[in-house]
């Protein structure tokens, strides 16, 4: 059985695994937001940075990826993605339903937010820019992180206004 998962900030642009196909997807009731503080990747327990995360919401959707992973692979690349996503339990491991762009719908692994973890944040946009134009983590910058995931979903014709305005605002701060 092939294995989905959603793509919707850092795997569009680094899975960390062999992807046999991807397809334009929808899921429905979550939105992507920069609502999880980065204690690892993009930040440090003493400044940290932001990473997107889904937050649950009822009228909203989110757009981006659906990822197979090879039918023989699906057990290694499950683990990757634990090992990886969940480093510090902020996200919660789930399979949701997708609607995919070509019609299909198909179950995916998606890591959402868990709203009671520390981690958790819902700040303003503009807050978010002050922090993302300022942290670094272990895997670099926090704008790079935002610039990354800008860029690949209006290259993919994904845009998402809130991240546009980000990248937007992030490089004005970094000038």
């Amino acid at each position: 059985m092939t294995l989905w998962v959603f793509g919707y900030g850092s795997l569009l642009w680094n899975p960390g695994f062999e992807v046999i196909e991807q397809v334009p997807a929808r899921l429905s009731g979550y939105r992507r937001s920069f609502c999880m503080r980065s204690i690892h990747h993009r930040g440090t327990p003493e400044e940290p940075g932001l990473v997107l995360a889904l937050d649950a919401s009822d009228e909203a959707h989110c757009d981006g990826l659906a990822l197979a992973a090879a039918p023989d692979q699906s057990e290694a690349v499950l683990a990757y993605l634990r090992e990886r996503e969940l480093v510090s339990a902020a996200y919660l491991e789930r399979l949701l339903p997708l609607a995919l762009e070509d019609g299909r719908d198909v179950t995916a692994l998606v890591y959402v937010i868990d709203p009671d973890h520390v981690q958790y944040c819902a700040l303003e946009l503009e807050e978010q820019a002050q922090i993302i134009a300022q942290a670094v983590g272990g895997r670099g910058p926090n704008s790079e992180y935002l610039y990354n995931t800008s860029t690949h979903l209006e290259t993919l014709g994904l845009p998402d206004a809130e991240l546009q305005w980000l990248d937007k605002r992030v490089r004005e701060l970094t000038a």
